[in-house]
């Protein structure tokens, strides 16, 4: 007899339960002042993006399977060393094609070493145990800034391939590795901080309250000095008797303490099922029900026999079906003030949702205009 089973669940797609609560109620405490060189960047003050193509080497078959642009750069880096070869003679089973990506600061100088990041661009199988040739690490403008060169660390393995049964066995990502301080400046990017004796802060996050509260604490210290011009600018100048000893004065400026404004956002991540809700959460008097609902079709395949000495009898298949609805108890919960994200999160544990669960019940609340918050979901 054969047997298939078909089950549809509506509500418990996830069984992985978000703890929304800490030890039964969420840790909320009071936002915490930092220091402004933890909140804002110095105008002038910018990392810089840099990018290369290179070549890894002594890859032992792991390496590109004779792309033609794999062929042509080691054509081409042979020719630099006086070796003129045809791409078409070449064998590219040990040379991988990367590129590799980098940011410089703007105060990093010549002669200072950064790390840098490498992939694979063609088919190359791994990277380990590869090394880099010497690799020019060009800006927006062009111009090389860096230089690349080294042994890349790609922090897993690829073991077994082409083995007995074609099985393999792999550790994290090997296609893509770091060199660790593997690119040499060899150009400073230029950075003006100080203009007309005035320093531009700009917020990591913008905000006007954020702001002025920035601006408020710079001027407790130094009378009349800050002016927030915008929700992400607060420009500070000098005081007098910092006229010429500018690196003293952002050092000073930097330690300054403020509490920036938190907006009120809950962030949904529906691949990892995480959850992230900010203490500002507000929401109206509001009733949450839940409840679950599952739907299982079996099919079942019998055979049909006849009777023993039966005349015109004949052995048949037949098939029936048999439909289950289970729905669970569900479970109405009523919101009271105060309608933080504190009892929303009380409510939700006490009901037992899962986290798909969790996401859907955020935005009907969204829908219903209960929930006084951005809702992002990635």
């Amino acid at each position: 007899m054969m047997f298939t089973s078909f089950s549809l669940s509506l509500s418990r797609l996830a069984r992985r339960v978000l703890t929304l609560a800490v030890v039964g109620g969420w840790a909320l405490s009071p936002v915490q002042a930092s220091r402004l060189k933890d909140l804002t960047i110095i105008e002038g003050g910018r990392d810089n993006q840099l990018v290369g193509y290179g070549l890894v080497v002594g890859l032992a078959g792991d390496g590109d399977s004779n792309a033609i642009a794999t062929l042509r750069s080691v054509a081409n880096l042979l020719q630099r060393y006086g070796l003129t070869v045809n791409a078409s003679d070449l064998k590219a089973k040990n040379v991988a094609a990367v590129m590799l990506t980098t940011e410089i600061g703007a105060f990093m100088k010549s002669g200072s070493r950064i790390d840098v990041n490498v992939a694979s661009m063609g088919d190359a199988k791994s990277l380990q145990g590869g090394v880099l040739l010497q690799t020019p690490m060009l800006g927006a403008d062009g111009r090389v800034y860096a230089v690349a060169q080294g042994p890349v660390a790609i922090g897993g393995f690829l073991g077994g391939a082409g083995g007995a049964g074609g099985s393999t066995v792999q550790k994290n990502h090997p296609t893509v590795g770091n060199i660790s301080s593997g690119a040499i400046v060899e150009r400073e990017i230029p950075a003006t901080f100080v203009r007309e004796n005035v320093v531009r802060l700009l917020l990591h996050n913008p905000d006007f309250t954020s702001a002025a509260r920035m601006a408020e604490a710079i001027n407790t210290k130094w009378q009349g000095s800050a002016n927030a011009t915008d929700a992400a600018t607060i420009a500070v100048t000098l005081p007098a008797s910092y006229r010429g000893r500018d690196v003293a004065f952002l050092a000073d400026l930097g330690q300054i303490e403020s509490a920036p404004d938190t907006l009120a956002r809950i962030v949904i991540n529906e691949r990892t099922g995480t959850i992230v809700a900010t203490s500002t959460v507000r929401l109206s008097q509001v009733a949450i029900a839940h409840g679950s609902l599952t739907i299982t079709v079996s099919s079942n395949v019998g055979v049909s026999q006849p009777n023993a000495f039966s005349s015109g009898g004949q052995t048949a298949a037949v098939q029936s079906t048999q439909t289950n609805v289970n729905e669970s108890k569900g479970g109405f919960q009523i919101i009271n003030e105060p309608p933080t994200i504190e009892r929303l999160a009380a409510a939700l544990n006490a009901l037992g949702v899962s986290t798909r669960e969790m996401m859907a019940i955020f935005q009907t609340l969204k829908r219903s205009g209960a929930l006084q918050a951005e809702l992002v979901i990635n």
